[in-house]
Parts: structure tokens; C-alpha cells; sequence
């Protein structure tokens, strides 16, 4: 079958690889002019993982990622609240890592090793499922035919908005927003950990990357209005919001204004009941967005693009059948992600006094061995078996 897909970041380039392997035709599509440098780590484990070692990618995630010792929480007088090494949540097995998302997404994307039609700098302008297949036309004004569309192309899915209708009927804003950039030479720096400091309404992560790049992520609570979409606008929104904040936020704006590379989006979730309509379906967080808030969304775009694929093999291409038991098997599982993520605002930028001292509680008590599974195990746990993929 020939597959159109819509986005190469992480869901994308997964599907396209394992539709490859089934003996389809997928063709990538890309919005951007190459693929996305910069954005936030994301810790790496779980079904995701296991879907990375059948692609035979851990070994490149580990070259590219990192392994950090500890997470340290600090307060406002620059004094440790907490401390807790990574495995306490994740597990100590070894089968984790932390990698800047575009790493992720490239190691994906040369995995495909040039075997797949990739179409930068352009976005689909219609799709016309005439039932036997899909006419699809371009922003360009090419038009193609495809047996089937599927839109991995996150959040803001054109694909899903071009299919399902406007954003605003899926979208359920979470009342925070996310900064993330990277700056060369700042200090200090703490190796292998990842400090945060929260204060009412906000927290700040630093983390020290390679070649003295020390990356920030602020996530702000916005309660008024529409988040800005303008980068310039966003990090005056940053500017209002933390000022008078203590510990290093005031020299870690100083710092933004050489940023390397700057990423600015508002934490929601996609809520659907369904991901696919006749020949179109969605994958990622086109899908079932689960926010910034949930930490694994890269991990689950992975895992919902694997099975898709499988399904399809399974079906043996009936696309119907393959997009029900694909929501089926997948959508407990996510809404679970979701709803937990909703709980964890409390922890990205508390509301109030009472909320930052039950986020600094909460801290103390991952530092105390078998706690943090008991505090945190189930959001982190994925409760999904990955089905077996046909040899080709």
C-alpha cells in the first residue's frame, strides 16, 4: 500500500520504518525545511524502549543520550529540598535513557537509511478520501493519490484538523505553558542531574548537556487567555510571569536572550473518540496527545506507530479492521497516560503555597527507598503488550 504520512518527528518516521519492513510505500512529509533541532529531553523507557530495541536503535540512543545520576530539588535560598536518582521511578534495569527529543527523532529518521520518499518544507492543503483511496493535495498544489493518510503530525495536526474538524473541539488546555532552550557557558553546572526549583506558579529544570550547552525548561501557569503563539511574545510572557523569582530564574533569563535554539508551546492533551475516519487515521500526539506534563509522549508515539503497523499486517491490509484493533488495544492505555498527567500540574507549576508544599513533601518522599514506586509507579507504567511484528 502506499502510506502517506504526515510529519517526521517521532510517531512518523517509526510507522514509516515498520511499514518499510512490511513491504508498503510509505512517503514522510515535513513541514519544516529539515528535521526539528533543540526541544526537551525526554526520558526514554518502558513499551517505547522495547519498541527501539527491535529497531535495533538502543545502542545509537545510548551514544547520543544521557544516564543521569539524580534529580535534585532546590529552594528558593539555592539549598537542596530533595534528592533521588532517576532509577527510584524508572527502575534500575538498565533499560532506560535520557535523550533530547531531535536526537531521538533523527536516530528514527536514519534508521529508514534513505529508503523513504521524505518531503520537506511542505504540508497537505486537502484530502478527498473517495473511498477507494485518498486524493491529497499539497500546499505546492501537487496533488497525489494514496491508499491511506495518517497523521503523525503532533498537537497541532493539520491532517487531524483537515479530517476531524478544528482543533478546539479535541484540545484540552491544561492552564500551563513550556519554554524550553539551550545556552552555551552558562554556570554552574551539575553533571549528570537535573535541578529544579518551583515556586508558586512555575518551575525552572537546568540540566548540563555536552559541550558546555546547559539546557532550561520553564513551565509557567497561564490561566488567562490563549498562551502566545509569537516566540518573541512567549518569552515576554516568561519575563511577567517569573519576575521576582529567586534562585537563578533571573540569571537564566539574562541567559535566554542568547539561546541557541527556543521552543514554546502550551501543555494540552488531544481527546478523541475515535483516531481514524474511512482511510485516514492519526498516531502520537496528532491522536491522543498526553501533554509535556506526562513525560512520555515520545516514548508512547513510538509505541502507538508500532502497532499500528501491526495491526495492518495482521488485517492483512484491511484498513477498517486494522484502525479498530489499533484504537482498541491502545486507547485504555493512553487515556490512563492522560488522566494521570492532569494530576501532575501540582508538580510543574503549583498554584498556590499549600500545592508547593505538597509538590516539596512529594520530593522528600522519592528520596526514600520504595516510596517513589508506590508514588509514582502507575503513571509511569506502561500496561500494554507489544504485538509480535510478521517477518517479511
Amino acid at each position: 500500500m502506499r502510506v502517506l504520512i504526515m510529519g517526521a518527528g517521532i510517531a512518523g518516521p517509526t510507522l514509516a520504518y515498520w511499514l518499510l519492513h512490511l513491504g508498503h510505500e510509505p512517503t514522510l512529509v515535513e513541514q519544516a525545511p529539515e528535521l526539528r533541532r533543540g526541544g526537551y529531553l525526554v526520558d526514554f523507557w518502558g513499551a517505547g524502549f522495547d519498541v527501539a530495541e527491535r529497531m535495533g536503535i538502543v545502542p545509537e540512543l545510548r551514544d547520543r543520550g544521557y544516564e543521569f545520576v539524580e534529580a535534585r530539588s532546590i529552594g528558593r535560598d539555592g539549598r537542596p529540598i530533595a534528592s533521588f536518582p532517576p532509577s527510584a521511578i524508572v527502575g534500575s534495569d538498565g533499560r532506560y535513557v535520557t535523550i533530547a527529543r531531535s536526537d531521538l527523532a533523527s536516530t528514527i529518521h536514519a534508521a529508514l537509511d534513505g529508503r523513504v520518499e521524505t518531503l520537506f518544507a511542505t504540508t497537505v492543503e486537502a484530502i478527498d478520501d473517495a473511498g477507494e483511496v485518498v486524493h491529497v493535495t499539497f500546499e505546492n498544489g501537487t496533488r497525489r493519490e494514496f491508499d491511506l493518510v495518517v497523521g503523525a503530525d503532533g498537537l497541532h495536526s493539520r491532517v487531524r484538523e483537515l479530517t476531524f474538524g478544528p482543533q478546539e473541539q479535541f484540545e484540552r488546555y491544561l492552564g500551563i505553558v513550556v519554554a524550553v532552550f539551550d545556552v552555551a557557558g552558562y554556570r554552574p553546572r551539575d553533571e549528570l542531574t537535573a535541578v529544579l526549583h518551583a515556586d508558586v506558579g512555575f518551575q525552572m529544570l537546568r540540566v548540563s548537556l555536552r559541550d558546555d550547552a546547559t539546557m532550561f525548561c520553564a513551565t509557567v501557569r497561564h490561566d488567562g487567555g490563549a498562551p502566545p503563539d509569537d516566540p518573541a511574545e512567549h518569552r515576554a510572557l516568561l519575563r511577567r510571569r517569573l519576575a521576582g523569582a529567586r534562585w537563578e530564574v533571573p540569571a537564566i533569563l539574562d541567559a535566554m536572550a542568547s539561546a541557541r535554539t527556543f521552543y514554546a508551546d502550551r501543555a494540552s492533551q488531544i481527546r478523541m473518540p475515535s483516531w481514524a475516519r474511512g482511510r485516514v487515521a492519526l498516531v502520537g500526539d496528532a491522536a491522543a496527545c498526553p501533554s509535556f506534563l506526562a513525560g512520555q509522549g515520545s516514548a508512547l508515539a513510538m509505541v502507538g506507530a508500532y502497532v499500528l503497523a501491526a495491526e495492518l499486517a495482521r488485517a492483512h491490509g484491511d484498513h477498517v479492521e486494522a484502525f479498530a484493533r489499533y484504537g482498541e488495544r491502545l486507547g485504555p492505555l493512553l487515556r490512563s497516560k492522560q488522566d494521570a498527567a492532569r494530576g501532575l500540574g501540582l508538580a510543574f507549576a503549583p498554584q498556590n503555597r499549600s500545592a508547593l508544599a505538597v509538590r516539596n513533601t512529594v520530593m522528600r518522599l522519592l528520596g526514600l527507598p520504595h516510596v517513589s514506586r508506590l508514588v509514582m509507579g502507575r503513571s509511569f507504567r506502561d500496561a500494554v503488550e507489544l504485538p509480535a511484528m510478521p517477518v517479511v
